[in-house]
């Protein structure tokens, strides 16, 4: 029983027990009262009717006359003459009916006191009279007066209950919100809420909100130290660039990203005599020419917030800009950042540097991106000591414009030319946890498919991202009526950030309730922190039906993961530009164990997305991971 019962059950009890002690005892002492009045009533009108027949003596009739003139004016039940012998002269008697309840007459009886008068002419002794008045009075006004304390009782027990539930609902706000606090805690969603004012309630609250501000700061720190990892593991030491390992990661995962910005733009600079500077002016101060170097690369990362710079190898350095459609301006900042090096003599060659800008598109392999800016480095190194190419653009066989690739599009959803893949994700144990399912377009009927990294990007860009999103769900819910274990289908961020969108998911969803328990969602790393606010909406929206929430592609934004526990999630799928070759990088290891280590502290499961080898699979529990997928999981999946 909930305390709000309680409280309530407690408050009419009380109320009721209050009530009817005083009614009875209010009602009793009513009684007495009224008795009281009717013994000296009779006992006074017996005196007065006695001395006002006294005169008759013994004329019988003249006082049967009198008496009955008294009799019938209906207040007296009985009176009664008697000789002085206490023979009975005359007796008048009335029984008549209350005007009360029955059950109220038996409840609560009346007496009515003889009142006993002598009848005396002088010293002479002519009889007694005795005279009972009628009690019908009294009940009259008994009943009448436990009326108005029972109208008064439910007058002030309905003012008494709206006043309780004005105090209730004051109490009840803050401890529901405490409550809420305490749930959302047991859902790994860490949130604070304001302190009421109530004394009790708010060292509660400050409680629970000390509580939550300390683990906030706890996997602030321990994000911090594991973000101070994951740099050291990535950094040039000389430059504090992104080094070459890092840096291909990264642009695998932009090749290959589903998500927005799935265009942009690389430049490479080569310096060209790094070793002869080195022979010529020492190692210091070939350092100072790549600090500087490294100073505008940072510079120019710092101007595009999903830029990164990196030093490839010793004289080679490279700008990746997601998004960016033209590398000129950024190819020029570099060009006149060696020309100010060979000005102030810092730079002292003949041949001093190069550079290859190019754009990529989605799909590209990274062969193919770096093959085209290798081929306009060595164009511009016939052009002079400083020069810049721009590389040749990679012919596609894809739809080349807007309107060719929505008539695709349209084409695909409308008659379903979609299917889902299916990538297995097992945990440490060998069971299959779910099936990672990315959405595939039929382009005709040949039968040729593509994979979502090829026609999502375009779907975004046309605003057609929601109607694939929808479509995918439904696959998946299909999928698990004919009898998968889980099913794990990702989301974009601007599908959750649509209202619409989440309204009929969520329809959807809840008439197969069923089976949402085993329906996973998840949003890259970029879609969850760039619309974090819209995914923490979301994720409050879809967990009452049963669904789990995820990141997949994290890892990149490692020093925001303390505002997860604000949402609620169940899982983080890390990126696989940080699995690949991890038996072979202690730091990176390191990088990793931290990382699980924050993740399983707020509740959640990880998951390594990309695994390709047996070394990498084998080394991933001692790691921290719950789960993996990938080439080698593919290959060992029941």
């Amino acid at each position: 029983m909930s305390l709000f019962k309680q409280i309530w059950l407690t408050f009419i009890a009380t109320t009721c027990l209050t009530f009817s002690g005083a009614f009875f005892v209010s009602t009793l002492s009513t009684r007495d009262y009224l008795e009281e009045q009717l013994r000296i009533k009779n006992a006074d009108n017996a005196i007065s009717i006695a001395l006002s027949i006294a005169p008759f003596k013994k004329d019988t009739e003249s006082i049967d006359l009198q008496l009955t003139a008294i009799f019938d004016t209906g207040q007296y039940a009985l009176i009664r003459v008697r000789d002085p012998e206490g023979k009975i002269l005359i007796e008048k008697e009335a029984s008549l009916d209350e005007a009360v309840p029955q059950w109220f007459v038996q409840l609560l009886p009346i007496e009515s006191p003889a009142g006993l008068a002598q009848i005396a002419a002088g010293w002479n002794q002519l009889g007694s009279l005795e005279l009972i008045s009628h009690t019908h009075f009294a009940y009259r006004e008994l009943w009448a007066s436990a009326q108005r304390q029972l109208l008064w009782f439910l007058i002030g027990g309905v003012a008494i209950a709206l006043l309780g539930v004005v105090i209730l609902l004051r109490v009840r706000r803050p401890l529901d919100a405490v409550v809420k606090q305490a749930k959302a805690i047991s859902q790994r969603n860490f949130i604070e809420i304001a302190v009421p004012s109530t004394t009790e309630l708010q060292n509660l609250a400050l409680a629970m909100n000390t509580m939550v501000q300390r683990l906030k700061h706890m996997f602030e720190d321990e994000a911090r130290r594991v973000e101070a990892l994951r740099r050291e593991a990535a950094l040039d030491e000389v430059t504090q660039l992104y080094n070459r390992r890092h840096f291909m990661n990264q642009l695998d995962g932009q090749l290959s990203a589903t998500e927005e910005p799935a265009q942009g733009s690389l430049v490479i600079l080569h310096l060209a005599d790094l070793s002869g500077i080195n022979q010529r002016h020492g190692r210091e101060h070939a350092d100072q020419v790549l600090r500087q170097l490294a100073l505008t690369l940072k510079q120019l990362a710092d101007a595009h917030p999903l830029a990164t710079a990196a030093r490839l190898n010793g004289s080679d350095f490279a700008l990746l800009l997601p998004g960016e459609a033209s590398p000129e301006a950024s190819s020029q900042r570099l060009l006149a950042c060696l020309r100010k090096l060979a000005g102030n003599g810092m730079i002292q060659a003949r041949q001093i540097g190069y550079i290859g800008n190019a754009r990529y598109q989605p799909g590209e392999t990274r062969a193919s991106l770096l093959s085209r800016i290798d081929a306009a480095i060595a164009a511009a190194e016939n052009d002079g000591d400083i020069a810049c190419r721009s590389a040749e653009e990679e012919a596609t066989p894809r739809p080349s414009n807007n309107a060719d690739w929505r008539k695709q599009l349209e084409h695909g959803l409308t008659h379903q030319a979609l299917a889902l893949a299916e990538s297995p994700v097992i945990d440490n144990d060998g069971r299959l946890l779910h099936l990672d399912c990315p959405l595939r377009l039929q382009v005709d009927t040949s039968g040729q498919w593509l994979d979502a990294d090829s026609f999502i990007p375009v779907a975004r860009r046309l605003g057609m991202i929601g109607d694939f999103d929808l479509a995918a769900i439904k696959l998946a819910l299909a999928r698990l009526k004919l009898g998968a274990p889980a099913v794990a289908v990702h989301l974009a961020g601007e599908s959750i950030s649509d209202i619409v969108f989440c309204q009929q998911l969520s329809a959807l969803i809840a008439h197969h309730r069923e089976l949402a328990p085993r329906l996973w969602l998840d949003v890259t790393e970029s879609s969850a922190f760039r619309y974090f606010e819209a995914l923490a909406a979301f994720a409050q929206q879809i967990r009452p039906l049963g669904c789990r929430m995820g990141i997949e592609h994290f890892g990149r934004q490692l020093g925001k993961i303390h505002q997860l526990h604000e949402i609620g999630l169940d899982y983080l799928k890390v990126d696989d530009s940080f699995i690949r070759g991890i038996d072979r990088q202690p730091n990176d290891q390191n990088f990793l164990k931290g990382l699980c280590g924050i993740a399983h502290k707020i509740g959640l499961t990880v998951i390594a997305e990309g695994v390709s080898s047996a070394a990498e699979l084998a080394l991933l529990p001692t790691l921290g991971f719950d789960a993996a997928t990938g080439p080698a999981v593919f290959h060992d999946a029941p």
